[in-house]
Formats: C-alpha cells, structure tokens, sequence
C-alpha cells in the first residue's frame, strides 16, 4: 500500500469530516448510561432510589405520564428537600425538550446552574443532538456533555428519522417503530395522534408526542 505523505493540518480536518459526516442528522434522546425514565420506571425500580418509598413511588405511578420534569417535580417536592430531589434526579428524570425546555426545567438537570442554563438556551435552535454536544463542549469536559445529555432530547422529524432515531424514544420498541412508518407521510400531529391512537391509549400517546414533530 502507498504510503500518504499529507500534512498533519489536512490528515486532522479529513478526520474531523469522516467524524462529523457519521453524526446523526435528526434529533434523537440522549443516550441514557443508567437513567431512569420517570415515566416507564417500574416500582420495583423506583424502589432501589435514594429517597424514594413505597408511598412516593405510588404517587410517581399515579401521576403518569409525567410532561414535563416540573410535573414531576411538583409531586416529589411535598416530601423532599432540594438537595434530596437533586440527587434522586441524577437517577430518575423526565427528558427535556432542549429547544422548548424553561429556565426552571433546565435548572432541574443535576449540576446545572444559571451559568451552564444559559449556555443551553443560547445555541436554539438546536438542528442535532450532535450541535449541543459541540456547544455544551466549550464549557465542560466531555465526561460531564455525556452526562447531561441523558437528561435532554430534540424531537424527531415523523417523516424522515431513522429507524435508530426512532427506537432512540424510551419504551419504543420494534412494533411501534413499524406502526412510526407505517403512516408516512404524516401531515400534521393530529394525524399521529389518529393513527398512533389505535394502538395505544391517551396517557401513552401524549407521552409518545413530545418526542416528535412533523416537518
């Protein structure tokens, strides 16, 4: 094999567009690394949490789906502190839309201040999941992007996400992801809820929503 003499400037850009060109083009969930989504967590799950008992995990089961983590919040704040709520949602969380999410939703990720809020509402409108990961990376390593990405999502395009975009949604599996595309092209929201109604109830379809969007 020829051996390419190129200068290390070029070598690194052509990397950095093979890089690029495999990101995702649409918008996905972040990936989770252990997260629990409050609205599909089982009570023996919510169980194993710090702060959570048997009585707060029935409230949590009652109260779904949960549409936003301040629904969430507003339950679990009766009987737990701040700090305790803190560290229970570096465990248990319901994903914020990061192009739609309000200050007080954002400020509810662990770890995030008014600083770090800032800079996620800075960079709307968010295209990829990929663009945050770049943003968010001018101000955190890249240990801490990944962990604040399990707390966020950008809705997926109905018409054009991949079938990993899809399955990317929490408790989506292959059935639904069949059904997903079935109905293509969808030419308004009140077309998926129809069409997607026939095979889930209302609670399951208002969760599913705020994963997508047709474009």
């Amino acid at each position: 094999m020829k051996k390419l003499n190129l200068p290390l400037t070029t070598l690194l850009l052509a990397i950095a567009i093979t890089a690029t060109s495999t990101l995702p083009v649409f918008g996905q969930v972040g990936r989770q690394q252990g997260l629990l989504d409050a609205n599909l967590a089982l009570e023996m799950d919510l169980l194993t949490l710090p702060h959570l008992n048997a009585d707060l995990a029935k409230a949590i089961l009652a109260e779904r789906p949960f549409l936003s983590i301040t629904n969430l919040d507003a339950v679990l704040e009766k009987s737990l502190s701040k700090e305790q709520r803190t560290e229970l949602y570096g465990k248990l969380f319901v994903h914020i839309n990061l192009n739609t999410a309000t200050r007080a939703e954002i400020l509810l990720i662990p770890g995030v201040g008014n600083r770090l809020a800032h800079e996620f509402e800075e960079y709307r409108p968010y295209k990829a999941l990929a663009q945050f990961r770049r943003e968010l990376g001018k101000y955190v390593n890249e240990s801490e992007v990944a962990r604040l990405e399990r707390h966020v999502f950008l809705p997926i395009n109905l018409n054009t996400a991949t079938d990993e975009d899809i399955l990317s949604i929490p408790g989506l599996g292959k059935r639904m992801l069949h059904e997903f595309k079935e109905y293509r092209p969808y030419k308004s929201i009140a077309q998926f809820r129809r069409e997607i109604g026939k095979y889930v109830d209302k609670k399951e379809l208002a969760r599913l929503e705020r994963f997508v969007t047709v474009e």
